[in-house]
């Protein structure tokens, strides 16, 4: 599962060069656990690793360059994407 998410993170740190590796790695975390939750919640059918890991491709691929300002429209996941150093 490591290797998934520091694959996609590499991903998201390519296509936005605002967040770093590690809030990369961190935004891939949310975004799988959002969408399985989501999924679930639903009432679907747990579709397996390969089927979030494309929609979070997906999700990476169209939104992740703007994956930065959605911090500052939603102060409540703050707390998980600021500096490691703060």
């Amino acid at each position: 599962m490591n290797e998934i998410f520091e694959e996609l993170a590499q991903l998201l740190a390519e296509k936005n060069k605002k967040i770093s590796y590690e809030k990369a790695l961190t935004w891939v975390e949310l975004l799988w656990e959002d969408f399985e939750t989501t999924y679930a919640k639903a009432g679907h059918k747990y579709g397996g690793k390969e089927r979030t890991k494309m929609v979070v491709k997906t999700w990476i691929n169209n939104y992740g360059p703007y994956l930065h300002e959605f911090v500052a429209n939603n102060p409540k996941y703050k707390h998980f994407l600021q500096d490691l150093n703060h």
